[in-house]
């Protein structure tokens, strides 16, 4: 059995419209693993609630929770889990948690970040030198967020990092992954699993486990997790166009292996499938916005229009404004027919 501390204390700050999952999905198995059974005795782990007042934090859904304690009055823990939501949340930061934040960089708590709340630590200024763990949804405003940040240290492809005493979360579920992985620095598999197993969720995933792909990209839940992380970096770098070594480099293996992989699991090259992910964002852009052809080749990595054009008449069979005009004209027909 590992060697565990006393007690394992864990403190909570959630942040203004933060999601109920990620704290009951992170809360639950910390209390299963803290006691025998399902007794909900903190004898392995504590955790508490802690805020600027014990006034409740509302959560996206609705639902108040109180803190139990302040931030002036509260213990010393061994984690603190900072726990986000909704884009509300990162705007109500107050000055009073910054600087809690800010006081615990200089000890030796381990800093957890879930989902939006890594925006709090990175205000916070507690996440330089650190690899971060960004959901994809929120990549970009991330980085137009902190334009001195290090692109290379931004992780949107994986649930969890973890970096020295810096644990950042891309949330959801794999709030559940993270409180597992922390758990299991402390205690016996056995325990841990035995919690996993009350909540009837299997092993849990590690870091490197791809986050969800967004909608309409990339192939289904049977495909090789490097093919979708490779595909959610396809994603996020829609504009900028990786290389294949870069996007090897970024995945840790050769750029042959992921080609094998890739044209094993999606029939087609890693470069190829890239421009294909390209194509469909711009025929979402020229359905949803009105971009131009040319802004809309730049935003999704084509030279120029002229390029941009041949490949998207390769891909669709019509020019892109001729799309444009189809998608829109059939979208007013349907809404004519509805209102008929």
């Amino acid at each position: 059995m590992k060697t565990t501390p006393s007690r394992i204390e864990f403190g909570i700050v959630l942040l203004p419209h933060f999601t109920l999952p990620e704290l009951s999905g992170f809360l639950d198995l910390v209390r299963l693993a803290a006691d025998e059974g399902d007794q909900s005795k903190p004898v392995r782990c504590s955790w508490t609630m802690v805020g600027e007042t014990l006034e409740p934090v509302i959560a996206s859904c609705g639902v108040p929770v109180a803190p139990w304690e302040t931030f002036d009055t509260a213990r010393s823990f061994d984690y603190v889990i900072v726990i986000g939501g909704m884009l509300e949340s990162r705007e109500r930061l107050t000055t009073a948690t910054l600087r809690y934040i800010q006081r615990l960089a200089s000890t030796d708590v381990t800093l957890v970040g879930i989902s939006t709340g890594v925006f709090c630590l990175m205000r916070a200024g507690v996440l330089g030198g650190y690899r971060v763990c960004v959901p994809w949804l929120y990549y970009w405003e991330f980085v137009q967020r902190f334009p001195s940040v290090d692109e290379n240290t931004l992780i949107s492809d994986q649930l969890f990092v973890v970096d020295r005493r810096r644990i950042t979360c891309s949330g959801g579920y794999a709030s559940i992954d993270v409180a597992a992985s922390i758990l299991l620095r402390h205690m016996d598999a056995e325990t841990v699993h035995k919690a996993l197993h009350i909540l009837m969720v299997g092993n849990p995933l590690k870091g490197n486990a791809p986050q969800a792909a967004p909608p309409g990209v990339g192939p289904g839940k049977s495909s090789h997790p490097k093919v979708r992380r490779a595909i959610l970096l396809m994603e996020q770098h829609v504009g900028t166009r990786l290389s294949l070594d870069t996007l090897s480099e970024k995945l840790n293996m050769s750029s042959r292996q992921l080609e094998r992989l890739f044209k094993a699991e999606t029939g087609q090259g890693p470069q190829e499938y890239a421009r294909h992910v390209r194509l469909r964002k711009a025929a979402g852009l020229l359905e949803t916005t009105d971009k131009t052809v040319a802004e809309i080749a730049s935003s999704c990595g084509f030279a120029d229009s002229s390029h941009f054009g041949r490949e998207f008449r390769k891909q669709f069979g019509v020019q892109p404004m001729s799309y444009r005009d189809q998608q829109r004209g059939e979208k007013s027909d349907l809404a004519a027919r509805q209102v008929a």
